[in-house]
Order: C-alpha cells, then structure tokens, then sequence
C-alpha cells in the first residue's frame, strides 16, 4: 500500500543537464546564432544555464521565463494563450511570458522541469531546445 505522505519523483541529473547545455550549444553554433540557454527543474529552480558569446544579455531573461512557464504549464511557452500573455506576464513579474523557445522536459510523461531558449528567433529557440530534449532522450 503507498504511503500518503511521500511520493517516488524522478529528477533531471547534472550529467543530464549538461548534456542539454552541450547539444544545444552545438545546434546554436550550427546555425550561427549564439543562444541563452536555461534549464530549470520542475519548481522552476535552475539546474544550469549559459549565455554564448555573443547572445544577447537580456535573453537570459527571457530564456528563464520561458523555462520556468513550460516547467510550470508542463507545455511549451508559446501556448500560453494571446489574451492573456500580457496581463500573466505583468502578474507574475514576467516569469511566466508566451515566447517561443521554452519547452517542457519530460520522460516517460512525467515532468522533470523546462528548457528556455532565447536570443535567436522564435523557431531557432525551438530547434536548439529541441536538440537538447534529444539529447537526454527526452519525450518530445
């Protein structure tokens, strides 16, 4: 019989973490767009993080929002929907926004935190976080 007082959780590892970061450096590298890369776990803590050379310094704040969103909507950050993307992100201090680039990370269903892409377009932050799902094996 399970106990009610505690739950068996899966957590994204530093191994995994840094798998992500170095994939999805070399997705950035590959198509020549330097990326803010955020990876948080599931209460939306940073687990690892890097800002290539050349990014853009204010993508680091948006790549945490985008983290913590899909970490939180357990969905990708630009689902939040266009009514209410404004009025979220100034309730929530601008750490929930409607961006593309930020993406659950799951496995086997269950959630294990999100992944914020920024400094690029919106579909080159999909495609580098992409990569970094991919690389831990990651559902997609």
């Amino acid at each position: 019989m399970a106990n009610p007082y505690f739950t068996t959780t899966e957590a994204l590892t530093h191994a995994g973490v840094m798998a992500m970061l170095s994939a999805g450096i070399s997705t950035a590298e590959a198509m020549a767009q330097p990326q803010v890369i955020v990876i948080v776990d599931v209460s939306g803590e940073v687990l690892g993080e890097i800002r290539m050379t050349g990014s853009k310094f204010l993508s680091r704040k948006s790549a945490l929002s985008k983290a913590r969103t899909a970490a939180s909507i357990g969905a990708p950050s630009d689902s939040v929907p266009d009514a209410v993307r404004t009025s979220i992100g100034l309730a929530t201090g601008g750490d929930v926004t409607g961006l593309p680039g930020g993406l659950p990370i799951r496995r086997g269903g269950v959630l294990l935190g999100g992944i914020g892409v920024g400094s690029g377009s919106g579909p080159q932050d999909i495609e580098v976080a992409q990569s970094a799902l991919a690389a831990i094996g990651a559902d997609t």
